[in-house]
């Protein structure tokens, strides 16, 4: 098996739980952290109110399992784009609000997307939900991320969050498809509680959020 020597954790489970333990573990974290999350979705929906005129939502469509497409549900963390807004640049850095800043910081602005895993849209693990204009530039490798359900964190977000190139973050996607275990799902769920608290990695370096996707040049294709 190839891979980053960082996203190594090794863990064994049966094909027989992976493919029907994934799904039972999903409902059986999202819909008590949905009950609990409630308040804290609904005070953030508040905060958004009060900082920042337009929708409490951001809905998005994704490329999901096999590159299907459903939309994904997150708290509004940027200013919504004005038709003034559309005739010039403007940055992710300009749009982010301060107190979509500190969402983000905490994936407060994430747990939205416990009712994308409970209609079964996404898991709880598993690669992030990219746009679909993405598909066209990935390589055949990364293109195999779509091989499962996108998920709230993943193998990605516990190494490196946005801290990261975007060639290293699919190829730890790929990684996790290689290496799919139940445990290996524990594991990254409960080293998303230490990669939340400490609130590390959230933008890209030089980046208020991540930069855009462009084609992964051949040779870096492994």
């Amino acid at each position: 098996m190839t891979g980053s020597p960082e996203s190594k954790l090794n863990t064994q489970c049966s094909p027989w739980l992976l493919a029907r333990g994934k799904r039972l573990l999903d409902l059986v974290i999202a819909l008590p952290a949905l009950i609990v999350a409630g308040p804290v979705i609904v005070v953030g929906a508040i905060g958004i109110r009060l900082t920042s005129p337009g929708s409490l939502f951001f809905r998005h469509p994704r490329a999901g399992l096999d590159g299907q497409v459903f939309v994904v549900l997150k708290l509004r963390t940027m200013r919504e784009i004005s038709p003034k807004d559309e005739s010039s640049a403007v940055s992710d850095a300009q749009r982010l609000t301060r107190f979509g800043s500190f969402l983000r910081r905490y994936s407060l602005d994430e747990l939205p997307q416990l009712i994308n895993v409970v209609r079964g849209e996404m898991s709880i693990v598993g690669p992030r939900p990219l746009p679909l204009h993405y598909i066209s530039s990935y390589t055949d490798t990364q293109r195999r991320r779509l091989l499962t359900r996108p998920g709230i964190t993943g193998l990605s977000q516990v190494v490196t969050r946005n801290a990261s190139d975007w060639p290293h973050k699919l190829a730890l996607d790929v990684d996790y498809i290689d290496q799919a275990r139940l445990s290996l799902d524990l594991c990254i769920i409960f080293k998303t509680f230490r990669a939340v608290i400490t609130g590390s990695g959230v933008a890209a370096p030089g980046h208020a959020t991540m930069p855009e996707f462009k084609a992964t040049p051949p040779e870096t294709d492994q």
